[in-house]
């Protein structure tokens, strides 16, 4: 490949790549999680988690693909593997087939997790005036920060 020349030093484009495959990992495993849920959902609001867990892994299936193609601008390969991700991801694998209100709590947390990754991938961007990386990061905290507040008022009494 020829050099990179957009404006950030190469330590700088590492150092922000590596992030991005955190996020990456736990965007993927998250969206694994969903879609099995998806899959396997049962109960009184079978219909209605069903469609919602389809959302949701419908656009992280855009949002792996954007963070992806971010590391690989950057001049970094752009980890595919389970095993990879298995090892970059903070979000834990979930054995069996959860209830469904377990299923909507594993998934706030798992939307929690990537807001938190995504945040200290910000600073690291920000500190390098990476304002592309910055963005897509900011972008992505915003849609987990709201997805997490949506599952979890599915989870209030009252």
């Amino acid at each position: 490949m020829t050099s990179i020349n957009i404006g950030i030093q190469k330590q700088d484009r590492i150092e922000i790549a590596e992030g991005l495959k955190r996020l990456l990992a736990d965007s993927y495993t998250l969206y694994l999680q969903t879609h099995n849920f998806h899959w396997n959902v049962t109960g009184k609001q079978f219909r209605e988690l069903h469609l919602l867990f389809e959302e949701h892994y419908n656009a992280l299936a855009l949002a792996v693909d954007e963070i992806a193609e971010r590391i690989r601008t950057l001049g970094v390969a752009a980890p595919g593997t389970y095993k990879a991700f298995a090892e970059l991801s903070a979000i834990e694998e979930v054995e069996g087939v959860p209830s469904a209100d377990e299923m909507v709590d594993i998934l706030t947390k798992g939307h929690e997790q990537v807001v938190r990754t995504a945040r200290s991938v910000l600073k690291v961007a920000q500190d390098a005036d990476d304002e592309s990386s910055a963005s897509l990061v900011s972008d992505r905290m915003r849609e987990h920060e709201k997805t997490a507040w949506m599952l979890r008022a599915m989870r209030e009494n009252g």
